[in-house]
């Protein structure tokens, strides 16, 4: 894979050059002949996870806070369109916030996350839930290929990944995300 940094603000940011697979299929490279259900230890459908229970779309599942940003953003489980209009998407094929594996987060680059590239290596996302409160940092953003699928790939440790379109002033469909990638730092607060 060849990378290169591109500096956004002032977040070093790697832009992936290889190509991204495009078709539905091969766009779910990375994930084939993987289960994408979450199930399993860790999962937010095993009874000892931080969830009791696997939220319904539409659903209000928490906060995400992003202190540099100054900005509280409700949580909302699913990725469609209705969902997205009410603030951040959870990827319900992802982990619960807090569980060992990758939460997915997505929104729009116009509104809930219009101001995500101010957000820098070593900053905090907090996202709090019915579960608990639980403390990320920034360790890695990234801009990649609308259709790279990496960012929703499994993960050997709590990662919360944050996506929006990008650039953030395109006009019409982006071609490109910009993905935040942060570490669980601090576990599940009361």
């Amino acid at each position: 894979m060849n990378i290169r940094a591109q500096s956004v603000g002032t977040a070093a940011v790697y832009r992936s050059s290889e190509s991204s697979p495009t078709t539905a299929s091969a766009g779910q490279a990375g994930l084939a002949g993987r289960d994408t259900t979450p199930t399993g230890p860790g999962r937010s459908d095993d009874a000892s996870a931080v969830f009791s229970s696997h939220p319904a779309e539409g659903d209000r599942i928490g906060t995400l806070s992003i202190p540099v940003l100054k900005r509280d953003l409700p949580i909302i489980e699913g990725t469609g369109a209705d969902e997205l209009k009410r603030g951040v998407g959870h990827f319900a094929q992802s982990v619960m916030p807090g569980e060992e594996d990758n939460c997915v987060l997505s929104g729009h680059r116009d509104t809930v996350f219009a101001q995500l590239g101010k957000v820098n290596i070593g900053d905090q996302l907090i996202v709090e839930t019915a579960a608990g409160t639980f403390t990320y940092e920034v360790k890695r953003i990234r801009i990649v290929h609308k259709d790279d699928r990496t960012i929703i790939v499994p993960t050997d440790h709590a990662v919360l990944t944050v996506s929006t379109c990008y650039p953030f002033r395109y006009v019409g469909s982006a071609p490109d995300r910009y993905v935040v990638s942060a570490d669980l730092v601090m576990p599940r607060q009361p």
